[in-house]
């Protein structure tokens, strides 16, 4: 039986990482002005040179159940089946949407990640690597579905304004933020981006003291696989997060760049580190 792992572009994977593990992608719609553009077709850089020369917040467009539907009908023609990993319902509504459209089916199971970029990509690659393993579609959802609560995604921002401009921080939190700048950690809980640790200094400080925080109170992690993700960084940055995840012993790391829809909500240098912390589980 064919099985067909599926995610939203807010997986944030690159070209050769989704044809390795053979992941199946929907784009978001990004809406700068009065243009729309498919996630994928513009880069996070674009989406800032936007933002700075208008002063204008990107929006998105949550995906449709008709966008579903059309999208799981293609798959099924090549596969027998489809597992789809969303975006945390609690961030968009395309969770839903994607819910309600494979109520019409007898075989697409859809998984809400209670996650966002990376995060998602965790469980859809150890998805792909069930269906690799040749693990049915049933039991490959029923075990996807036991690691959800234990994905750890979080990330350290610079300045909070596109969070706030997107309505995803108060606007105390916001000045406040900024009349100390404060650099705050963000993790996903219960599928909600909310506050965590704050930070001060400079971002490459800043990253060393998140990493070093996060795998302490995080200490249980699955070391076969983590992500050091971002939307810009320096060098440094990059190399200080995944140097932390080679020191705790994970024995493959991927540095990855998020894609247009998760910048537009995060902003500029935004680098987190993601992994499962539930110790790994066989395959």
């Amino acid at each position: 039986m064919k099985i067909a792992v599926s995610a939203e572009s807010t997986i944030d994977l690159p070209k050769e990482l989704l044809e390795k593990y053979d992941i199946h992608t929907l784009p978001y719609t990004i809406i700068l002005g009065d243009k729309e553009y498919f996630d994928g077709e513009i880069k996070p850089e674009d989406i800032f040179k936007f933002y700075e020369e208008t002063k204008t917040l990107p929006k998105t467009s949550a995906i449709n159940t008709t966008q579903y539907q059309e999208y799981f009908n293609t798959l099924l023609k090549e596969y027998d089946s489809v597992i789809h990993f969303c975006l945390s319902g609690e961030i968009s509504s395309s969770c839903k949407n994607a819910m309600e459209a494979a109520e019409k089916f007898k075989n697409v199971y859809v998984v809400d990640t209670k996650s966002l970029s990376t995060g998602i990509a965790l469980q859809a690659i150890y998805a792909s690597n069930l269906a690799k393993n040749g693990v049915v579609i049933k039991e490959i959802y029923e075990r996807a579905m036991k690691r959800v609560p234990y994905v750890q995604a979080s990330f350290v921002l610079k300045k909070l304004e596109f969070l706030y401009k997107g309505g995803r921080c108060s606007a105390l939190s916001y000045f406040g933020a900024n009349l100390l700048q404060i650099r705050p950690q963000i993790i996903l809980k219960d599928g909600k981006m909310g506050p965590h640790k704050k930070y001060r200094g400079n971002m490459e400080k800043v990253v060393k003291s998140y990493c070093e925080d996060t795998l302490a109170e995080f200490n249980n992690p699955d070391l076969s696989i983590g992500f050091v993700t971002y939307t810009t960084a320096s060098d440094e940055m990059v190399k200080i997060a995944k140097d932390s995840l080679i020191n705790r012993g994970f024995k493959t790391i991927y540095c990855t760049k998020a894609g247009a829809t998760i910048s537009s909500h995060c902003g500029e240098n935004t680098l987190g580190i993601l992994y499962i912390n539930d110790g790994g589980v066989e395959e």
